[in-house]
């Protein structure tokens, strides 16, 4: 498969509490994230989310700052239980990707 990534992914350990943008619900939904990038997030959980969707997140970075964004759904897979998902961030500052960047650097140099 070729890749088409533009950026380098590195895995996070973290969680996201999403909504969806154009429904009235107040549910959130936890996602356990497998990737995440400047451009955008890998992740999976149990609840089936629409593709083309935009949804409002709250990600917990490794040093304990919750970056707000906007994701769009791009890539739903099947998985045994759960769904898995590719975003791509909608409006993030330059300020939150550096950090994501930032973060990348630092996890290169310690392996």
């Amino acid at each position: 498969m070729e890749e088409r990534r533009r950026n380098k992914r590195t895995q996070l350990e973290s969680e996201l509490i999403i909504k969806r943008l154009d429904s009235e619900e107040g549910e959130s939904v936890k996602i356990y994230v497998s990737d995440v990038s400047r451009n955008g997030v890998g992740f999976s959980c149990s609840e089936p989310l629409s593709i083309g969707a935009v949804y409002e997140s709250y990600l917990t970075l490794w040093t304990k700052e919750v970056l707000h964004a906007f994701l769009r759904i791009v890539r739903i897979e099947m998985e045994e239980e759960n769904f898995s998902y590719g975003a791509v961030f909608i409006g993030m500052s330059e300020t939150d990707a550096s950090r994501i960047e930032a973060y990348q650097t630092i996890s290169e140099n310690e392996g």
